[in-house]
C-alpha cells in the first residue's frame, strides 16, 4: 500500500511538473495568470481524486497508476496510446504559443469558464470511478469484472471519455486561447479510435457486454452517438 501511494504521488508530481514545463516554456514567461489558475484547478482536483482512491478504492488506484503505451497489452492500444500522448501534448503546448504571440483575445470570463469545464470534466470522471472500480487506465478485463449499467453508464457506454472531452475542451479556454481549440480535434479523433477498438476487445472478453451495447445505444455523447 505504501509503495502504491508513493508511486501514485510520484506519477502525479511528474505530471504536474511536465504540464508546467509544457506551458511555461512555449509561453516563455511565468507572468501567465491563466496558466497558474489552470494548474491549480487541475492539480487540486486530481490530488483530491487520488486521496479518495487511496482511502476508498486502492485497487482502482493501482489500475490507474499502471498507464501509458508501455503498459498496454493489446498492440493496437499501444499505438493508440502513443498517438494519444502526442495529441495531448499538442493540446497543452498550443495555447501557450498562442499566448506568447497574442493570436487570441480571450476575456478573463472565458478563461474562468474553461477552468470550470476542466473541473467539471474531472468531477465527472470521479463519478465514473465511484460507479466502476474496474476503470483501468489500460484496456484489460479483470477476472472478477462485471458489467456496470448504473449511474453514468446508463447514459453512455464510455462516460469516462465523455468527462475527458469536457476537460480537454476547457484546457485551451482556461489557458486563454481560441486557436487552441483546433488542437483538441486530433485527440478527439484518437479517443473515438480508442473506444471503438476497446469495444471490440470488450465484446470478445467481457461476458454480457454485447447485451449492454444493445441496451445502451450511445457510445460517448448522450442521445447523439
Amino acid at each position: 500500500m505504501i509503495e502504491l501511494n508513493k508511486k501514485a504521488f510520484g506519477g502525479l508530481f511528474f505530471l504536474i511538473v511536465a504540464l508546467a514545463l509544457l506551458i511555461f516554456l512555449p509561453a516563455w514567461t511565468v507572468y501567465y495568470w491563466q496558466a497558474w489558475i489552470f494548474l491549480a484547478v487541475f492539480s487540486v482536483t486530481v490530488l483530491a481524486i487520488t486521496f479518495y482512491l487511496m482511502k476508498k478504492d486502492p485497487k482502482l488506484l493501482e489500475r490507474r497508476v499502471n498507464a501509458g503505451a508501455a503498459a498496454e497489452k493489446e498492440k493496437s492500444q499501444k499505438v493508440i496510446q502513443f498517438v494519444a500522448q502526442l495529441a495531448f501534448i499538442t493540446v497543452i503546448v498550443f495555447p501557450p504559443v498562442d499566448h506568447r504571440f497574442n493570436w487570441s483575445l480571450v476575456s478573463p470570463f472565458v478563461s474562468v469558464i474553461g477552468d470550470v469545464m476542466v473541473f467539471l470534466g474531472l468531477l465527472f470522471v470521479f463519478f465514473v470511478f465511484k460507479e466502476n472500480s474496474f476503470t483501468s487506465a489500460i484496456i484489460e478485463v479483470a477476472k472478477e469484472q462485471k458489467i456496470i449499467t448504473t449511474g453514468p453508464y446508463a447514459l453512455v457506454r464510455h462516460p469516462m471519455y465523455l468527462g475527458a472531452l469536457v476537460m480537454l475542451f476547457g484546457v485551451p479556454l482556461a489557458l486563454g486561447s481560441y486557436w487552441g481549440l483546433l488542437a483538441v480535434i486530433p485527440i478527439d479523433l484518437v479517443i473515438v479510435w480508442r473506444l471503438l477498438d476497446e469495444e471490440k476487445f470488450l465484446a470478445k472478453n467481457l461476458p454480457g457486454y454485447l447485451e449492454y451495447k444493445n441496451k445502451v445505444r450511445c457510445r460517448l455523447i448522450p442521445f447523439i452517438w
